[in-house]
């Protein structure tokens, strides 16, 4: 099915995994997950975050007694700070340590599912979570399945992707930019030279990845884990080549090449950190009000303005951005499904996981809006569940999830939506062809080389790698799949 045709369409090299066991049961919320107190099922859920909360008590005694009066369950969280979380997770995949949920994503998605992690939820959908099943599209389970399985539930948030231009309104008005009217970056590049000629600064900043974005919007990666490897997500002819060396990306990359020689990009950005320090502009992705939301109070603008300049693409990438998956040794799958059932469609859990604990962390304006009491909910939004049922913030004059809903569903479905490449045939290719494309990809994507001549450097390395044992054995499994 294609996006435009669904009701409603919102967005590794893994380690040796077991089977993993876990779900227990429990009156209360702990750290095991092996108890049995009555018929109350106590899930571990372990996620990736900013830390785990200082009022996670408070916060277990305000959802725990609403899941267990719904649906007989208490949650007991586990939230792993982003920069343990690599190890945290080798950890839980070497040991086969307990858990019921487990946060995943594109990076390991595939991987994990192939080591038996996860539970394969295909025949239990319907029956145990039939709200979920329609609330999520056609197009986006059809993303999650892995020979035709489904082994994870998407959060069902920014599932599309879209790229922006932002903008610090204030500087564009001063020199008289219409930034509604740059939609590419031809219409760019005399914009940013008038700024950065009235400023004397590099407006344009770039962190180490550049313009990488350029490569994961318009190519369908097919799940091999290698940028220069792809097909484009509007090619009929489902043709593998390598993104890198496409026409439309390079002539952007002149552009780009262009502006960091003259000094309009920042000239370290091959080795800078993206960060939160003011940005003149930027790109990124998500959807316009996020200038408003995040983008803009995050780099300290006051007036930010975002203006779309890609197409808008759902593809597996996209969707697999935020996954949530149940142990394949789950011994109350179908209370866990339900549990995540619940999560993407009663605003009052979501609101609890999203802002945290209501009258510490948030409260309800009379208008049904939330209002923030401070900024010190750690947990990360985005790996939770469903946008479209988090409740508006009472500083927002619209709701945001609104325009990410009317994105996603008009949002163009990759031609390769749902199909991942066997790599077991290439890895070593695999292996020796990323390390060609990590070698060189922040100079090629900043503009820092001319990136023409940097694809032959490319190309001629890529070749010696075994890329075109790649190709052949992705054309092959692409032919055979249509």
């Amino acid at each position: 099915m294609k996006a435009k045709q669904a009701t409603a369409l919102v967005l590794a090299s893994v380690m040796g995994l077991g089977l993993l066991a876990g779900c227990g049961d429990s009156k209360k919320g702990g750290s095991e997950t092996a108890k049995n107190d009555g018929d109350v099922v106590t899930l571990k859920w372990i996620q990736v975050g900013g830390s785990m909360p200082d009022n996670y008590d408070a916060w277990l005694k305000q959802i725990n007694p609403y899941l267990e009066e719904k649906i007989g369950v208490n949650i007991d969280m586990e939230i792993v700070p982003w920069a343990d979380w690599d190890n945290r997770r080798s950890v839980i995949t070497n040991s086969g340590e307990d858990f019921d949920i487990l946060f995943t994503d594109q990076t390991r998605y595939n991987a994990e599912v192939n080591t038996g992690a996860f539970l394969d939820l295909t025949d239990i959908l319907d029956e145990n979570a039939p709200e979920l099943k329609k609330l999520i599209p056609e197009d986006y389970w059809e993303a999650m399945e892995i020979d035709g399985k489904i082994y994870g539930v998407p959060t069902y948030k920014d599932s599309s992707v879209t790229q922006y231009f932002v903008w610090d309104k204030a500087v564009a008005d001063k020199y008289g930019i219409d930034i509604n009217s740059i939609k590419s970056y031809e219409d760019l590049y005399p914009a940013l030279k008038k700024i950065k000629e009235g400023e004397g600064t590099a407006p344009y900043y770039m962190s180490k990845s550049g313009a990488d974005f350029l490569n994961t919007v318009y190519f369908d990666q097919l799940g091999a884990g290698l940028p220069a490897l792809g097909i484009r997500y509007d090619d009929e002819t489902k043709t593998v080549v390598n993104p890198l060396e496409d026409e439309e990306m390079l002539a952007q990359l002149d552009i780009i090449h262009k502006m960091y020689k003259e000094g309009i990009i920042n000239g370290d950005a091959p080795t800078a950190d993206d960060s939160s320090k003011y940005k003149t502009f930027f790109t990124a992705q998500g959807w316009s009000q996020a200038a408003k939301t995040t983008w803009g109070p995050s780099n300290g603008i006051d007036d930010c303005e975002a203006v779309a300049f890609t197409d808008t693409i759902v593809s597996n990438a996209s969707v697999r951005g935020s996954i949530n998956a149940i142990s394949s040794g789950c011994k109350h799958p179908e209370k866990a499904l339900e549990f995540l059932q619940l999560v993407n469609t009663d605003t009052k859990v979501r609101d609890w996981l999203y802002y945290g604990v209501e009258g510490e962390n948030f409260e309800y304006t009379d208008d049904k809006k939330v209002s923030k009491l401070n900024t010190d909910w750690p947990m990360a939004g985005y790996t939770q569940g469903s946008y479209f049922d988090v409740s508006q913030l009472a500083t927002e004059e619209v709701n945001q999830w609104d325009e990410v809903k009317e994105l996603n569903e008009k949002a163009t479905p990759s031609i390769m939506l749902g199909f991942d490449m066997d790599t077991s045939n290439v890895e070593t290719e695999l292996a020796n062809c990323r390390s060609v494309y990590e070698k060189y990809k922040s100079e090629f994507f900043t503009g820092a080389q001319d990136p023409r001549e940097l694809v032959k450097t490319i190309h001629d390395e890529l070749e010696a790698a075994g890329w075109d044992t790649i190709r052949e054995e992705a054309q092959k499994q692409v032919d055979a799949a249509k």
